[in-house]
């Protein structure tokens, strides 16, 4: 059984991604990705994307346009990510290491890891050509 997990590209007006530092497992801690977390039984994968940027973040969120399709994890796991913007709160490092927002032309600014580096260079590539996320 394949496990998803779930992850929120943040996006605000100017442009920014919200990257957050991983705290732990310590093979990843360090290491920056897009917020989310894993869907739990019976949970819907919209719900679980905004219940995680809830615990992780201490926001709340739209959900926009996926981007891409499955992007691969480890054995097992496969990440699903949307486009979403905070309607409420300041983003906090609740379950992270710290946050950073990254402007447009430093997307790459941070380490990226593995899993959400090819995924850091969709979203590049779509808000270049003009998308913003909710019209992807």
């Amino acid at each position: 059984m394949t496990v998803i997990v779930v992850a929120a590209v943040i996006l605000d007006a100017a442009g920014r991604v919200l990257a957050a530092q991983r705290a732990d497992p310590p093979e990843l801690a360090g290491g920056w990705e897009f917020p989310g977390g894993k869907v739990d039984p019976g949970e819907g994968e919209i719900d679980a994307l905004v219940r995680e940027c809830r615990e992780e973040l201490g926001v709340e969120v739209s959900v926009g346009e996926r981007v891409g399709g499955d992007w691969p994890l480890s054995e097992g796991y496969v990440l699903r990510v949307w486009f979403a913007m905070v309607t409420a709160g300041i983003p906090e490092a609740k379950e992270h290491l710290a946050l950073r927002w990254l402007e447009p032309g430093g997307y790459f600014d941070v380490a990226w890891l593995g899993a959400d580096l090819p995924v850091m260079e969709a979203v590049e590539k779509l808000l270049s050509q003009g998308l913003n996320g909710r019209s992807v």
